[in-house]
């Protein structure tokens, strides 16, 4: 797999102690979206990419869509 970018949104706004994991997790941009929150993020490999999904539901996130962008 090579580097790709994703969008994700997730259902509400992140709580502060999920923005800071979120952020924490590297090269990641989120932005509030009301009544979503958009996740941007650069992938490198498909490993980073099940990461920040377990991430994802470790934290409790309701992930709506995600799509992979050029």
């Amino acid at each position: 797999m090579s580097e790709s970018s994703y969008v994700f949104r997730v259902s509400g706004r992140l709580s502060e102690r999920a923005a800071d994991a979120v952020v924490d997790f590297g090269e990641l941009e989120v932005a509030a979206a009301p009544p979503e929150t958009i996740i941007y993020c650069h992938v490198t490999d498909e490993e980073r990419l099940h990461r920040l999904l377990s991430l994802f539901r470790v934290l409790g996130l309701d992930v709506v869509s995600m799509h992979q962008v050029p």
